[in-house]
């Protein structure tokens, strides 16, 4: 056994036996969490060892790991491609690898584990720094989820702060040559706390980007540069750094923490180094950083910026739309939004049809983002889709943050996206001469009667949107469909509810969850015993035939392009020979699951490269995709992990025997 006190770092354990944990977890916590588990748990058992898996989907935590569990370990995997917590496993052996290593190489990490680094305690999460020897380009990895991280705390702050707004400006605003002001204190008490949202969210986002690279002392520093970049009084902006400045400070203050830790103290001063000296000291340094060195060229560049849009008021006005556009869209919110925004604010008086550009273009990204999630549902996930919809309640009362978790999420697809339909929208406008009497923007204004030129404004707005959804869905197409994400943000996949955990010799338990899973959804009419497809798609199209005659399948072409589309997010080929593709989708009327063999393997993309001979397809209703579709799923990626099944399988006669 391993004490915190005793072997030292890199020191070997000997001797068979041992006994191991291991935590899985994958961004989306569907398939890949429960094979690189069942995959780990084989291997121990196989090899002689002890071993409890966690399991961690975005729904939460199964099987976890208690701290007598913890004690009596004699070494730790951490299997994710996603933040894990490492402080629990302070003065152990831990390895930490992606989850994909704990799939295709479990024997090799627990001959790895043996001899890995003693956790510390004062290390970041297990996307933050792993130990000598991680795979080459994990540092992109570690890059992409800590703005994950940062973005699944921000969606709250989004969504309530907006909504709050929305609603105090619909039923407690009125216009006013000043601006939407309200009819009672109660509202604008209302829309002052939506405003508070707002007020944290930019902090919220760059704290927890913070967090994500530096753990825990890097919370305070993230936070504060986030509030600094969104204060840009403090560094003589009047717009201030946005979401962009704010994913700036969150990233100096996750690897500033990281540096300082890495600075010998004496013996004394660490215990007090975590919760006194480095927050003290990242604070400082990437506040000071950001007013003196970044915050004030922000603001010249901005001021500039300001005075060169007010040189193009007597030119083209389509051109000039275009441009406030471009800018409304660009950062939402953010200081090239602002920019934009208090130009045309400050001529609202004078030349009320600068405004009615920027108020056209100001409703577009959450709107076109909206859209999109209502246009190609398969693209997105079902918080996805909620997000969405309350990203269109936003832009209808002109709160263009309502689309930043999708930016923040796809920056190079959403942003260009919201930049193209907020120039279409600003250069309409434009043309039209349409005119906006306050400082505000979206439908909502034209309801409360501030425009002029109504008609036009709302046909602004509509085609602005259209194209932003239209763009959206054309890049994420073109793309291979959304990125991963973090849990939370804005992921390609939902995240699997709790299953058993794989326990050795827990054959007749898991066998009897795989019946019961399956039950009344797999049945003799639904299997092939051999395919005559020889492609991925002409498979799909196969089984959907097979699945059409159950009689629960409404609409087959929609079957196919709703599995057709879940293709495009990543592929459903697992490796092993297995492939499960899979839709939920209202082409069927009830759970139902086809299942047929390939004699040559069909070429499915799996990651060790074999070719799909196991083939199951699964389809469900929208109505129940987070419950019957997650379960069959799980049982499936879990059970289809052990060889002697899959043999089976492959060896069944007929029709029955394979049932």
């Amino acid at each position: 056994m391993i004490s915190p006190a005793d072997p030292p770092e890199g020191a070997g354990v000997r001797g068979p036996g041992l006994k191991l944990l291991a935590v899985t977890a994958c961004p989306t916590g569907i398939a890949h969490t429960y094979m690189a588990a069942e995959k780990l748990a084989q291997a121990a058992q196989v090899l002689g060892h002890e071993m409890k898996v966690e399991t961690q989907g975005s729904i939460g935590a199964e099987n976890v790991l208690t701290d007598n569990d913890v004690r009596e370990a004699d070494g730790i995997i951490v299997a994710a491609d996603k933040d894990v917590d490492l402080s629990r496993f302070a003065g152990k052996r831990v390895l930490v690898v992606g989850v994909a290593e704990g799939i295709h190489h479990p024997e090799r990490l627990i001959d790895r584990v043996r001899s890995a680094p003693v956790h510390r305690g004062d290390g970041a999460g297990a996307g933050a720094a792993g130990p000598p020897g991680a795979e080459a380009g994990r540092e992109r990895g570690v890059l992409y989820k800590a703005l994950m991280n940062g973005v699944s705390y921000m969606i709250p702050f989004v969504v309530v702060g907006g909504l709050l707004i929305a609603v105090s400006l619909a039923l407690g605003g009125h216009t006013t040559p000043e601006g939407i002001v309200f009819h009672s204190s109660f509202w604008q008490t209302v829309n002052d706390i939506g405003v508070i949202g707002f007020t944290l969210m930019i902090p919220i986002l760059s704290g927890y980007i913070a967090y994500a690279v530096g753990d825990r002392p890097a919370l305070v520093p993230g936070m504060v540069g986030g509030w600094i970049a969104s204060h840009g009084e403090l560094y003589d902006s009047e717009a201030g750094a946005g979401f962009i400045g704010a994913i700036a400070t969150g990233f100096l203050a996750g690897y500033a923490v990281r540096w300082i830790r890495k600075v010998t103290v004496p013996e004394f001063v660490r215990p007090i180094m975590p919760v006194i000296v480095i927050p003290i000291v990242a604070t400082s340094a990437v506040g000071l950083f950001f007013v003196y060195v970044i915050g004030r060229p922000i603001a010249w560049v901005f001021t500039h910026l300001t005075d060169w849009l007010g040189s193009l008021t007597g030119t083209s006005a389509a051109l000039l739309g275009v441009l406030l556009g471009l800018m409304i869209a660009f950062d939402m919110g953010g200081p090239v939004n602002k920019t934009a925004f208090l130009f045309g604010a400050g001529l609202v008086s004078r030349n009320p049809e600068i405004m009615g550009m920027c108020a056209a273009a100001i409703p577009v990204p959450p709107l076109g983002q909206g859209l999109a999630t209502v246009l190609r549902r398969g693209l997105f996930t079902q918080q996805e889709r909620e997000t969405g919809l309350a990203a269109l309640f936003m832009g209808f009362f002109g709160i263009t943050e309502g689309a930043i978790p999708f930016a923040a999420a796809r920056p190079a697809r959403v942003i260009p996206a919201n930049m193209l339909g907020g120039a279409v929208a600003g250069a309409v406008a434009g043309l039209a001469a349409v005119k906006d009497s306050v400082p505000h923007g979206g439908p909502i204004v034209a309801v409360l009667g501030a425009v002029g030129g109504v008609p036009m404004f709302f046909v602004a707005v509509a085609v602005g949107t259209v194209v932003t959804a239209l763009a959206t869905v054309t890049l994420m197409a073109l793309g291979g469909g959304a990125a991963p994400r973090m849990p939370g943000a804005v992921a390609a996949a939902p995240a699997v509810p709790p299953v058993p955990p794989p326990v050795p010799g827990g054959g007749a338990t898991e066998a009897a969850g795989g019946a019961s899973a399956l039950s009344g959804h797999l049945t003799e009419a639904s299997v092939r015993p051999w395919l005559a497809a020889r492609s991925k798609e002409a498979a799909i199209h196969e089984l959907a035939g097979l699945l059409a005659a159950t009689g629960r399948v409404t609409d087959p072409d929609g079957l196919v392009a709703a599995v057709l589309a879940r293709e495009a997010l990543g592929t459903t080929g697992l490796g092993e020979e297995i492939a499960i593709p899979h839709a939920k989708t209202d082409a069927v009327s009830a759970p139902v699951v086809a299942f047929a063999r390939s004699e040559e393997g069909i070429e499915w993309g799996a990651p060790d490269g074999t070719r799909a001979r196991l083939i199951f397809m699964i389809a469900v209703p929208e109505r129940m995709a987070g419950d019957e579709h997650l379960r069959i799923l799980a049982m499936l990626s879990r059970k289809l992990m052990d060889p002697g099944f899959r043999e089976r399988l492959l060896s069944a006669g007929g029709v029955g025997a394979v049932v």
